[in-house]
């Protein structure tokens, strides 16, 4: 067939991409190679409209074993000779056309780019958003996605420990479906994704290559539309039993020591990881397709490039070690194909019954090589001015705060998350030391160490949304706040950062002002960005989504002992507020779902004080002098306090210490930097001392009571019938 600029076109490649293949190659490709150059440089691989900013995130630290973006994860010192090893990535497109499959699939690919590393996955974490849960459509989406992750992780044999969930109604189309996965290695046993030493064969392990999943970077690197549901076949199908196989297999074969390098096929499946690790190696291959074992008959050359069937890995072997490598995975029963060898002139051959398909230049494929690199053009939205016009004065005082605070515990946003984390198995190897909210962050043991791990997902896309700059910063804050809170000292970052459509210069502004907020928070609090993942094209057809760069954070207690939990143990312990409450209820779930408000201005944060809030935080900890922590976020002081109530099913007794504050904004605004905490009354002097020796702010508030609510001394009810609601009230709408 003659290969056009419209041919180009179809596969959502540009005119200028285009000519720029044709100049690269020296002649014009044929269809094999134009799929190849589509997979590799479409914005789920290239990040080519995103590379130029996350380069200027911080990506340096004293505790990085590998730089950011090297290698599949990120890898950390935590001492002892062990290093953790952590990634998150989106499966936001196919879980909207597909939310079982898509869901399951990110968990399994996520899981993957950990024990390609040598690393065994020990723990997965999700941030999820939804459309209305009142809304069908949203049910059935969150239903399939929860159900997904649940099936795989399950399966897989790797706990859920934390996550997120929020619902807006810009994400009703577009839901976005976000998976992390931690593991850990002992140091120098890291596998490389490379390919190098000419001769050595080059290993195709893993399921059966199908027709699932072609094109799927390419979908994933456009809008959802009405005709999206003809990209089906995009969608990956996976296997968790599949997957656990290839796990110990491969973890296996790495003991050998006969493993040059490996490296998962997930987004372009085959093209990517032969060009990726050629590329990095600056090397070569000689592949044969038709050695790559398959499921369906009859594919073609550029089906098998693309096709991104799950569970599949691409192994480089040193020559002679191949029985070593053929007998462990016929152990696992799993197929194993030597399908080609590394050439030393980087370029990929790829023949079919010896017939030579296409002939491509590895580097110019990938990402760091002739991938193109954009700049696109910014503009503030016109939303903004909305936000700034926003007047809190107009919005009068609510009358009875117990109805609201009745509704607000209600909220999808606020509600136990209950029925979703049920659904999952968050207990399995016996390493999760702080199931089901304990903790502000998930509890990790760093077997075989005794140290624990801190872990977190976080972003309030309503505050990026009114502040991008500010509200990524926050996403960064609130994380670490979690983790110190829980007792851990914060280590590193790994973002995915979930936007519309970048040639929208209203979504680059949102965009490029959260990279900048992101890079100076992560700075701040010493958490080097160690990579991550860019979504561009969440849209619908009525606009982007709120722009959603979550956070997914990893923190370190030296002993697990040194953990901190966030419930209240004992009758009569004092509780205390510390940081310093705003007149501020702007962005708040009470003013956005209650009152009704969809714009107004980012809650007060301060990077300053956040990070003296935190440094004292740990030190309280640290000093033994506080029986719980627990930040305050969505929901304000009411939520925090109510939250540290119901584990134990204790009450408290609270009054509001600062009466210039408007009361809403006291019991239900989101101010950032303060947190909750409680101590026994014999710690009350060291703790105010401490407190005031460092000039933190605080309040006094009052009591943990038996199980009764009193704010200001009017008696609120007893603290079953409040959990039953919070507890309830997800499930009662599914």
């Amino acid at each position: 067939m003659e290969i056009t600029a419209a041919t180009a076109a179809k596969l959502r490649i540009t005119e200028e991409e285009f000519g720029n293949i044709k100049s690269k190659l020296g002649r014009t490709p044929n269809f094999t190679e134009l799929c190849a150059f589509s997979g590799m440089w479409s914005e789920h691989c290239s990040y080519k409209n995103s590379i130029k900013l996350l380069k200027t995130l911080p990506r340096d630290g004293a505790k990085m074993l590998v730089k950011a973006g090297e290698e599949n994860a990120g890898l950390m010192d935590i001492g002892e000779g062990y290093g953790v090893v952590f990634k998150i990535e989106s499966h936001n497109h196919p879980s909207a056309l597909e939310p079982f499959q898509g869901a399951a699939t990110g968990v399994g690919g996520i899981n993957r780019d950990i024990f390609t590393m040598g690393a065994r996955p020990i723990a997965s974490l999700n941030s999820l958003r939804f459309g209305n849960l009142k809304d069908t459509k949203t049910q059935h989406l969150l239903s399939g996605v929860v159900k997904g992750i649940g099936h795989y992780g399950n399966c897989f044999g790797v706990p859920t420990v934390g996550g997120e969930i929020y619902f807006e109604d810009c994400y009703h189309t577009n839901p976005l479906v976000n998976a992390m996965s931690v593991g850990i290695l002992k140091n120098g046993e890291t596998v490389s994704a490379t390919a190098e030493g000419e001769g050595n064969p080059v290993f195709f392990v893993g399921s059966a290559t199908g027709k699932d999943g072609i094109g799927g970077a390419s979908f994933a690197s456009a809008e959802i539309t009405a005709d999206s549901v003809q990209d089906l076949p995009a969608v990956q199908v996976g296997d968790p039993f599949q997957e656990k196989k290839l796990l110990e297999a491969c973890l296996e074969v790495i003991q050998t020591g006969a493993v040059v390098g490996m490296q998962d096929m997930g987004a372009a499946g085959i093209i990517c990881s032969t060009a990726e690790m050629s590329a990095k190696g600056k090397a070569g291959m000689r592949i044969d397709l038709d050695k790559v074992p398959t499921r369906q008959a009859d594919m073609k050359a550029w089906e098998l490039l693309l096709s991104e069937s799950q569970e599949r890995m691409l192994l480089v072997v040193k020559k002679g070690k191949e029985k070593s490598v053929l007998d462990i995975f016929e152990k696992w029963d799993l197929p194993c194909s030597c399908i080609g060898e590394v050439t030393n002139d980087g370029m990929l051959q790829f023949f079919m019954h010896g017939v030579l398909e296409a002939v491509l230049p590895a580097d110019e494929l990938v990402l760091g090589g002739g991938a193109p690199q954009y700049s696109r053009e910014t503009k503030e939205p016109t939303y903004i001015q909305k936000i700034k016009a926003f007047d809190a004065t107009k919005i009068p005082e609510p009358q009875n705060l117990q109805t609201i605070a009745e509704k607000l515990i209600t909220l999808p946003n606020i509600a136990s998350k209950r029925w979703v984390y049920e659904q999952y198995d968050s207990m399995v190897g016996a390493g999760n030391t702080s199931t089901n909210g304990v903790s502000d962050a998930a509890i990790v043991l760093a077997k075989p160490t005794n140290k624990a791990l801190a872990l977190t997902t976080d972003c309030n896309s309503r505050y990026v949304f009114a502040n991008p700059y500010k509200g990524a910063m926050i996403a960064v804050a609130e994380a670490a706040r979690n983790i110190v809170c829980s007792g851990g000292i914060p280590l590193g970052v790994t973002n995915c950062l979930n936007f519309g459509n970048p040639y929208d210069p209203e979504v680059y502004w949102q965009f490029s002002n959260a990279i900048k907020g992101m890079g100076e928070a992560c700075l701040k609090f010493d958490t080097p960005v160690t990579g991550g993942n860019v979504s561009f094209y969440n849209q619908s057809p009525t606009g982007p989504v709120y722009p959603t760069p979550t956070i997914g954070m990893v923190g370190l207690l030296e002993n697990v002992a040194d953990k901190m939990t966030m419930n209240f143990k004992t009758e009569g312990d004092i509780i205390f507020l510390i940081g310093e409450s705003k007149n501020d209820i702007n962005s708040s779930e009470y003013l956005h779902k209650i009152i009704g408000e969809e714009y107004s201005p980012c809650p007060f944060f301060e990077i300053d004080e956040e990070y003296n809030l935190q440094q004292i935080i740990s030190t309280l900890i640290k000093n033994k002098l506080i029986q719980s922590a627990h930040d305050v976020s969505e929901g304000g002081l009411f939520v925090t306090l109510i939250e540290s109530a119901f584990t134990n099913n204790f009450g408290f007794s609270v009054i509001q210490n600062n009466q210039n504050i408007r009361t809403d904004a006291y019991w239900f605004g989101e101010a950032q930097s303060r947190v909750v905490i409680s101590s026994s009354t014999e710690n009350e002097e060291k703790i105010i001392a401490t407190l005031q020796q460092n000039n933190i702010p605080f309040a006094k508030l009052g009591t943990v009571t038996k199980n009764t609510i009193k704010i200001n001394n009017e008696t609120w009810g007893n603290i079953t019938t409040w959990k039953e609601k919070y507890d309830n009230a997800i499930g009662t709408m599914m």
